[in-house]
Order: structure tokens, then sequence, then C-alpha cells
């Protein structure tokens, strides 16, 4: 697992709220953790997006204990993106008291409800595809969340592209593609960030999804750093 540059992050997603990480995973841990998808005792439940218009595929929420080496990957992340996190806050005029360790921020978690693991893998075949959205699970969120492709492009699934839309105050929304390797991961809002205008910091409201699957299958692992009431 390699150590993400964070100040090329911070620079990215101030910029235009997502930042590429560079690998994360091997391949070798990509396909140990696809694998796992076909053991329902690992995870906590299962959503079939078309059953609640979200989409076409599926996804399920791992359950405690996560697999190796999610957990230490996740507090890495948060250590890296904590700052960042309370930096973007100072800038929206919200508390910038984000702890510096994930365990303590989880505690904060569940002290107010949200006790259920968000860490999830998601399961595309042709055809599928995820509606834009934001992954909020209650009141306590944390600003970012990353996205880690397990499967390849080109040769596991053609289409299945990542895109981020932001919407700006009194302007059209932009799209932005995000071009993602196996193993290889991605950083991006979870609601919004600020921008910098002419009058001071404005909100940037931001929304995700996957276009649709033309061929093959794709699965992504979602690391988001908050739990669920």
């Amino acid at each position: 697992m390699t150590v993400p540059d964070f100040a090329a992050i911070a620079t990215d997603l101030d910029a235009r709220g997502w930042a590429l990480t560079g690998p994360l995973l091997t391949p070798a841990t990509c396909a140990a953790l696809q694998a796992l998808y076909a053991e329902p005792a690992r995870f906590r439940s299962r959503v079939v997006m078309s059953r609640h218009g979200f989409g076409e595929g599926e996804y399920q929420y791992l359950a405690n204990p996560l697999p190796d080496p999610l957990p230490a990957l996740r507090r890495r992340l948060y250590a890296g993106l904590a700052p960042i996190a309370n930096g973007w806050n100072a800038r929206l005029g919200r508390p910038t008291d984000f702890p510096d360790d994930l365990d303590a921020f989880a505690a904060r978690c569940h002290a107010a409800g949200q006790v259920r693991p968000t860490s999830l893998m998601l399961k595309y075949g042709p055809g599928d595809y995820n509606r834009l959205h934001q992954d909020l699970y209650g009141d306590l969120v944390f600003p970012l969340q990353t996205a880690i492709l397990l499967s390849e492009p080109g040769r596991d699934f053609d289409g299945g592209e990542l895109v981020l839309v932001e919407q700006k105050p009194r302007s059209q929304s932009q799209a932005h593609v995000v071009p993602l390797q196996q193993g290889h991961g991605v950083v991006f809002a979870v609601r919004e960030r600020p921008a910098a205008g002419v009058r001071g910091d404005y909100r940037v409201q931001m929304r995700h999804g996957v276009s649709r699957i033309r061929s093959g299958a794709r699965m992504t692992l979602g690391l988001i750093l908050h739990d669920a009431a």
C-alpha cells in the first residue's frame, strides 16, 4: 500500500473537487477483495439498485471487521484528509473539529447514533449504471470519500466511467469523467466543496455516478469515512 501525496491531493481537491491518489491496492489484493463479494457473511446488507431507482447493478455494505488491508487504509486516508476537511469547513463557515484519527471520529459518529459501517463494494454488469447521487448517511458527514477501482478497464469491462458533476451558483452543471486504473483511487467531495470567488468562498454542490457499462463486469470499492445511522 503506497502512501498518497496528500499535498498534491489537497491542491487538486481545491481546484476541482476531486483528486487521483495513484495506486492504493495491488492487483492481487483487488482480486482477493472481489472474491469476497460472493461471501454473504462478510456483508451487512445488499442493495439491488433498480428496486430503489438508483440505476442498474448492485452493491453490498461490508460488515465489521473489515477485511485487510481496509482498516489500515481507511485510517491512513482519514489522517491525511482530516486537515483538508477542516480547511474546507473553515472556508464554509463550519466547525473545524474533525479529530486527527479515525477512531476518534468513529466514536463521535457512534455517540450520535451512526453505528453502521459504510464501506461498500459495487458490482456492475453489461448495461448497468449508477445515477448521480450523494452518500449521506446521517447528520455527521465527513466531506471527502474515496473510490478504488477493483477491475481492470479494457480487460474486465468497457464503459462504466466514474462521472462527477458540480453545480456552481447561477451556472450550468459541469461534468468530470475520472480516469481510473485497477487499484488506483480517487478522492472526491461527498456533498459540496468551497471555491474561491471575487467576494470570497462559495459552495459548489457535487454528485457522482457511473456511466453505463458497455461490456464485461466492473467492481469498485467505496471508502466512506462517516458511519451510517
